[in-house]
């Protein structure tokens, strides 16, 4: 009888705890050797990192938490301005503008692909996905593009990003996600903040029309 292979550890994730990239760490948890979140100031880092922590735990990966906190004390993005600042609605260009973090993921990739030269690995892992296009530039195929020619150009090793739901959808990611036992409800999307999910900004209303696309039950506790 062969024995399974030792899984090849090259790849670092950048780990928010919210549903999409919590779907990608377990998709490619045989390869990852570090997960990275980011703490930027905004109002939901606290609730997101916490889940992170968990499902990095139960799976065995090593997580770290690095401190981006210059990012809300600098950029403008109501992301950064409290609960008050987030408007509630559809998750569509016009509404989502302005929880725009200037050059979030650039930063964040940045820092992570240093991490992953350190450490000898070659890949970084990024959850952005299709319906990210319209508001957030940084989740755009052009940038997904530039960003992994800068890190190869970049990097002795020529250091890889990966981007696999560049070009799909949430609810394409919910049902990857309930055919690995994703646990949803140990995953914070909402951000205002709160303890519960306020059901009425753009990110809620985006999650509970995700899982109702995906036809997948939402286990999401929503305040409305």
């Amino acid at each position: 009888m062969t024995a399974n292979p030792t899984p090849i550890r090259d790849s670092v994730i950048i780990l928010s705890g919210g549903l999409d990239s919590t779907t990608l760490l377990y998709e490619e948890q045989n390869r990852i050797a570090l997960a990275i979140t980011f703490n930027y100031g905004a109002n939901h880092n606290a609730r997101e990192t916490a889940c992170a922590r968990r499902h990095c735990a139960k799976l065995g990966i090593e997580h770290l938490v690095i401190d981006l906190s210059f990012i809300g004390q600098h950029f403008r993005s109501a992301l950064t301005s409290g609960a008050d600042a987030i408007p509630d609605g559809q998750y569509d260009n016009e509404n989502m503008h302005s929880t725009v973090v200037p050059f979030r993921n650039g930063i964040m990739l940045s820092v992570a692909c240093g991490m992953a030269e350190s450490r000898g690995l070659k890949r970084v892992l990024i959850a952005n996905h299709g319906g990210d296009h319209a508001i957030y530039p940084d989740c755009r195929p052009g940038f997904i593009a530039a960003m992994d020619g800068a890190m190869r150009a970049g990097t002795y090793d020529g250091v890889e990003l990966a981007a696999p739901y560049t070009d799909i959808s949430k609810a394409d990611i919910i049902r990857r996600g309930a055919r690995l036992g994703v646990d949803y409800a140990d995953t914070y999307s909402c951000y205002r903040g709160a303890e519960h999910h306020c059901g009425t900004c753009g990110t809620c209303t985006e999650r509970r029309q995700s899982f109702i696309e995906a036809g997948i039950p939402d286990p999401t506790v929503y305040n409305a």
